[in-house]
């Protein structure tokens, strides 16, 4: 990757429009550390470079990849240019690709939870299955929650 201009130019709504990440997010990712603090001008407004273009631009890629802020730290922080550094994102790389996963695998879960609950009730009868099945089914949670209090107390003799 060749350098691009570190010299502070853009003012943040042209660093909002020229990377695509709005100003909320710009000033976000600087609370986070993941984009450097921004120059600022002897009236407050910050200035940014190409280089922090660019770093926004890959911030937003690595968002749409639904990489958590630490995820983006660990890969944004490594040059590329070494074999550790390779390690290392192939490893966070694995590592979210194991979460989103797990995730699709919940959210299969979830869609034969919401299927099931559509199925109860057609939305014509005068009394709804679909929420007298979440009140049961919120009862039973309590039920299994008092339970598991119960038994994690400790006992006197």
């Amino acid at each position: 990757m060749s350098p691009l201009s570190q010299t502070p130019q853009f003012r943040i709504g042209e660093a909002a429009q020229k990377s695509g990440v709005s100003t909320a997010n710009i000033r976000h990712y600087e609370r986070e550390g993941l984009l450097p603090a921004a120059i600022r001008a002897d009236n407050g407004y910050r200035f940014y470079s190409e280089d922090d273009i660019h770093q926004l631009r890959l911030i937003r890629l690595t968002r749409s990849l639904d990489m958590s802020a630490e995820e983006i730290r660990q890969i944004i922080h490594l040059d590329g240019s070494s074999a550790e550094a390779c390690e290392q994102a192939s490893h966070t790389i694995a590592q979210h690709l194991s979460h989103v996963r797990e995730r699709i695998a919940e959210l299969s879960q979830l869609e034969l939870r919401l299927q099931s609950l559509l199925h109860a009730c057609n939305g014509q009868a005068t009394t709804c299955q679909i929420i007298e099945t979440l009140h049961q089914q919120a009862n039973t949670l309590q039920a299994h929650e008092n339970a598991a209090q119960a038994s994690a107390r400790p006992r006197h003799v």
